[in-house]
């Protein structure tokens, strides 16, 4: 949809040329077992019913005491939802169960390597061990309520019980990504005082049982210098009874869980009655630079609001397996892996390594093992496992009843191949939008009530109201297609309540800018301001367009990236696709297109022409890239996201920093040469 206007458009007003595609109807079968099927839920969740619409939610968890008040609007915009209420996120998780699901597994571990067995870890065995862990935190590091823990752990099973033994005691845990560095992990050790870290000795990735130990001390030295001393640092190990790491114990400082533990054994820990506004964890945002945001999230409202969204917007039965196929480093696995899943009964899988390890066959060989019927994952791991292995999944045979990509906006290419292929043509699929700072789910179709719409993450969920303003705070038309800045005009159960110990910066960064009156009590006044370029199309749908910092203004027409990106990969060779900025003297700034081929594809000039006139077909010559460049792989993080940053620097002939802590940081210098 071009704009037409001859008007001056408003600095947040991104130039959008995206065509919106056709509807996808879900399945009869999946609407025949859906729970929420009744199109009256948003007459229950509009604005008119706020906020005793989240009554609902909050219904689904057992509460030692009700509250008081739904919603506390006394110190905006520090929203304190179900004030007076008690409940202990733990006792909903795993003991409320045992009465109906005691033998019912609650986690399946898969490890990396496939000679190793799956592990099954029932309801009953996760309660045997969530309280003797925190009969340890609690006795032998002196834990109690409010103090907070630093987890670095990989994805093992050690994790979650781990992040629930501290729920029981109201300790609050901030779990940080096992790809990242000692010194990441220093920087949020001293950021949240912790008293103790929770490590692991080793674990697989991509066929390496990697030393995770050695990073505990790297963490443990560089805390101590930003004068942060941890008391204890606890480590599991990958293979109970056997020390997996080359790095040393520190006498007197380290100690092995598996060994503490027995002192343990049969032990019963109560659930601390905690209220519903104490905070539960702390979720650090990683951004490229500046200091990472400790993300405050509280107990009562952040877990009625996962409930109930993994209830209906993920559709999860108890009888269901549910795979997450992200890592509980991310407010994703915290959210729905762990806390949302488990509060209903849910069957988790929790997967240990890379997805395409030893190959791309390997996700659809589990989801057959144990019949997998709800896979939820980001559309950066379906490009990757598009690219590796297209025709996998039609090996195998398992049957996905709903799927989740979340993380950032899908191209319509990629959804296909998502619903087509993986999803075998019978699945729903949710595409949805959040952030680190929500808790949950924003914006998605309620997947039995609305049809799917490739590249559209649907209307608001349940409860949510979406607005988009442009840049001077004017509303722009609702369904008209044209885009600003989202935001969402109330608060609601899941957001964060503050950053850790910064409540100026929480204020300044996501709620000043469209602050309709500071001294104002009415939460009316107090939009959220979420960072991210959208616009509504005439159905209701929302298409998120990215991060208003990736929107690239070239000779004043602000295009955003991820619709070139989708122009490219319609392409057939190309693989994955990424946009940066890149400077010119007389545009400001143009965009250079970095595109992968599919395995056994070899660079052409056929295929970069092409690839330029899909982007100009799809949006105009104001998009045509400077250059085309063919790259043997993007450089990605170890949770498999492409680093724009690093793309931008060598655009731009900087520094690409630190690139240590990529997956693959020899391809830097590969791509550096090749855009030469």
């Amino acid at each position: 949809m071009a704009q037409d206007r001859t008007t001056e458009v408003s600095e947040a007003e991104i130039a959008v040329h995206w065509q919106e595609e056709d509807y996808v109807k879900p399945p009869e079968k999946f609407i025949a077992q859906a729970n929420l099927t009744d199109q009256a839920v948003f007459e229950r969740f509009s604005l008119k019913k706020f906020p005793n619409c989240f009554k609902e939610y909050a219904d689904l968890l057992d509460w030692y005491k009700p509250w008081d008040v739904i919603l506390d609007t006394s110190n905006p915009p520090f929203w304190k939802w179900f004030i007076g209420g008690r409940i202990n996120a733990s006792y909903n998780c795993v003991d409320r169960h045992l009465a109906k699901h005691k033998n019912k597994t609650a986690i399946h571990f898969v490890p990396e390597p496939e000679h190793e067995a799956i592990q099954h870890v029932t309801y009953q065995e996760l309660y045997v061990r969530v309280n003797e862990v925190s009969a340890l935190l609690r006795e032998f590091c002196g834990l109690k309520k409010g103090d907070r823990v630093t987890l670095h752990m990989p994805m093992v099973p050690e994790l979650p019980i781990t992040m629930l033994a501290c729920a029981r005691l109201g300790i609050i845990h901030s779990q940080v990504f096992s790809g990242f560095s000692g010194k990441a992990t220093a920087d949020r050790v001293v950021d949240s005082e912790s008293r103790a870290l929770i490590t692991m000795d080793a674990y697989y990735r991509g066929g390496q049982l990697l030393d995770h130990k050695e990073k505990a001390d790297i963490a443990f030295t560089e805390a101590k210098k930003d004068g942060v001393t941890l008391e204890k640092v606890l480590v599991w190990q990958r293979y109970p009874g056997h020390y997996s790491s080359k790095t040393p114990l520190v006498e007197g400082r380290d100690f092995i869980m598996n060994e503490v533990l027995s002192g343990y054994r049969h032990r019963r820990i109560d659930p601390v009655k905690m209220p519903a506004e104490d905070p539960l964890f702390l979720m650090y945002t990683s951004g490229t630079t500046g200091k990472p945001k400790g993300c405050q999230h509280s107990t009562g409202g952040y877990l009625a609001y996962v409930a109930g969204t993994s209830k209906y917007i993920q559709d999860i039965h108890p009888e269901d397996v549910y795979w997450c196929m992200a890592d509980i480093g991310w407010i994703t696995g915290h959210s729905y892996i762990v806390y949302g899943p488990l509060a209903l009964a849910a069957s988790s899988v929790v997967y240990e390594g890379l997805p395409t390890h030893p190959d791309a066959g390997r996700p659809w060989r589990i989801a057959q093992e144990l019949d997998v019927n709800i896979f939820h994952t980001s559309p950066t791991a379906i490009r990757a496992l598009r690219r590796a292995g297209p025709d996998e999944p039609a090996k195998y045979h398992y049957h996905f009843k709903h799927m989740t990509t979340v993380g950032e906006p899908i191209e319509p290419a990629v959804w296909r191949w998502y619903h087509d292929v993986v999803g075998k043509g019978q699945a729903v699929i949710v595409d949805t939008w959040w952030q680190t700072e929500n808790g949950g789910f924003l914006c998605s179709t309620v997947p039995a009530i609305h049809p799917m719409k490739p590249g559209s993450a649907g209307p608001g969920v349940p409860g949510i109201h979406p607005i988009i303003y442009d840049e001077d705070g004017n509303e722009i038309p609702p369904r008209s297609g044209r885009a600003g800045n989202i935001c969402i005009q109330n608060p609601w159960p899941g957001t964060f309540q503050t950053i850790w110990k910064n409540p100026d910066r929480y204020v300044e960064q996501y709620y000043a800018k469209y602050c309709k009156n500071r001294k104002s009590r009415d939460w009316r006044d107090w939009p959220y301001f979420a960072n991210d370029g959208a616009l509504q199309a005439a159905d209701g749908y929302y298409r998120i367009l990215g991060r208003i910092d990736d929107v690239i203004n070239v000779a004043g027409h602000r295009l955003g990236t991820k619709e070139i990106e989708s122009a490219s990969l319609l392409v057939e060779e190309v693989a994955e696709a990424a946009v940066v900025p890149a400077r010119d003297e007389i545009k400001g700034r143009v965009p250079d297109l970095y595109v992968s081929l599919k395995p056994g594809l070899a660079p052409s000039e056929d295929i970069r022409k092409r690839v330029e006139d899909a982007v100009i077909r799809e949006i105009g010559p104001i998009a045509r890239p400077r250059r085309v460049v063919m790259v043997p792989d993007m450089p990605k993080t170890r949770s498999g996201k492409i680093m724009r940053r690093v793309l931008r620097a060598i655009s731009n002939d900087e520094d690409a920093g630190d690139v240590s802590t990529l997956a693959n940081p020899e391809v830097v210098d590969e791509i550096r040469r090749m855009k030469v």
